[in-house]
């Protein structure tokens, strides 16, 4: 088992690389979700490996190890924002346009004009509302899962989800 040889010494470097070549791309691309730079992304995607590297004796299991990993990606996440929002003096409010702004210049996205209209919808919400979405909407993570990693309890998950899709459904009304 993955887990079992990530906690001995000879085959914990080999099993580390398999946690990466199967995590890559589903937190690459969680993580981009919410801080909607590829560079960026990369670079708390590499943070969140690192930051599990050097916690991975302490996973004791209790939790999927994807959960674990999603956890680790989102908290990096969430730090990595408030670390660009502090120079640029951005309040919450202004943050979602600063979103919406680089959703606009990111020429590593190539969608259609509908879904280009979703990320910048998304990117509106309130940071809570837009990690619970993109869990559910684009991750089609249970509620059970989200509550592991969020520390919330599923009604409030799916209180928040409903209203991001409210508020996504009105921006797309207008």
């Amino acid at each position: 088992m993955l887990i079992d040889r990530l906690r001995q010494p000879e085959s914990c470097r080999e099993a580390f690389n398999e946690v990466m070549r199967e995590y890559s791309e589903p937190l690459y691309w969680q993580i981009r979700r919410m801080v909607e730079n590829h560079d960026d992304a990369s670079d708390v995607l590499q943070n969140t490996f690192f930051k599990a590297w050097q916690n991975i004796e302490n996973f004791r299991g209790e939790a999927k190890l994807s959960t674990w990993l999603y956890k680790i990606a989102l908290n990096e996440s969430i730090t990595f924002l408030t670390r660009e929002r502090k120079p640029l003096n951005l309040s919450l409010d202004d943050e979602e346009t600063h979103l919406v702004n680089m959703i606009e210049a990111d020429e590593w996205i190539d969608g259609d004009e509908l879904a280009l209209k979703l990320r910048k919808a998304v990117a509106t919400l309130p940071e809570k509302q837009r990690i619970v979405f993109n869990m559910k909407y684009y991750d089609d993570m249970k509620y059970e899962q989200m509550s592991e990693i969020l520390g919330t309890s599923v009604g409030a998950l799916k209180a928040s989800y409903h209203l991001a899709v409210k508020k996504i459904e009105k921006i797309f009304d207008e």
